[in-house]
């Protein structure tokens, strides 16, 4: 991938979190998600102690609050979600603001938010950490199938041609006086829908071809081997170790 695949939750930097090695910062994340998934809900001063240490890792890569919070956005779904838990579950009832509200209706509310911003949040923090490039890399260090990994790094190749290609499309709708008001255009954007795929088919096809050409069989050649030295892993798994004394604590208290 060259420089121009650069994408929008990416900061450049050069803190230590971002000399990290991608497949430890990947480790990292996930390691540091499965503890938050296994704390007990009911453990909310745990909770609080895993956010201070995402704001510390924060910190240490330069990434100000409000990049980070507008990133945070994309849980906007699993808010509403939440949301309505209280109203449709079961259970035992308490008034709440003259709501009639389920105990476990809230308990599961807060359950889907805390654990799901932070983990949502440590990803934004590896996604502005790490550029897309590295990622797949560490994803291919980590021995992740390298069918997977091809998928990916074509989608991320390809995916600015094929935006690209249906800007152009537009474009030329829009030159012959066609804008989409209302159902009866749902057709003619359904017909550019069928032939956006039919030219991103076979422009891979022509790809496909063109790498077999070359001595394409199966495997792309490794360019740059990412390795990672103790310390580094040490500095990278200072997180999910952090995380995981406070999850025990959790627990026991």
């Amino acid at each position: 991938m060259g420089a121009g695949h650069a994408h929008r939750l990416y900061r450049h930097g050069h803190s230590p979190v971002h000399a990290l090695p991608p497949h430890t910062k990947i480790a990292a994340v996930l390691a540091f998600v499965v503890v938050v998934v296994s704390t007990p809900r009911e453990a909310m001063v745990a909770f609080a102690g895993y956010a201070a240490l995402l704001a510390l890792v924060a910190y240490a890569a330069r990434v100000p609050p409000g990049f980070l919070l507008r990133r945070l956005l994309i849980e906007v779904p699993f808010v509403a979600f939440a949301v309505l838990l209280p109203f449709v579950a079961q259970g035992e009832r308490v008034d709440v603001l003259g709501l009639s509200l389920s105990v476990d209706g809230l308990w599961g509310a807060w359950n889907v938010l805390a654990k799901g911003t932070l983990g949502v949040a440590a990803s934004v923090l590896l996604a502005a950490t790490t550029e897309l490039r590295e990622v797949l890399l560490g994803l291919q260090r980590l021995r992740l199938p390298p069918l997977l990994v091809q998928i990916a790094s074509f989608m991320v190749r390809y995916g600015d041609v094929v935006t690209d290609e249906m800007r152009r499309m537009r474009i030329a709708r829009e030159s012959r006086g066609f804008e989409a008001r209302g159902v009866r255009h749902w057709g003619v954007l359904a017909k550019s829908a069928g032939a956006l795929f039919i030219r991103s088919y076979e422009r891979g096809e022509r790809v496909h071809l063109a790498m077999v050409s070359r001595g394409y069989a199966g495997a792309m050649p490794v360019i740059d081997e990412v390795t990672a030295s103790r310390a580094q892993w040490c500095r990278a798994l200072a997180l999910p170790s952090a995380a995981l004394v406070v999850c025990l604590l959790g627990w026991t208290l």
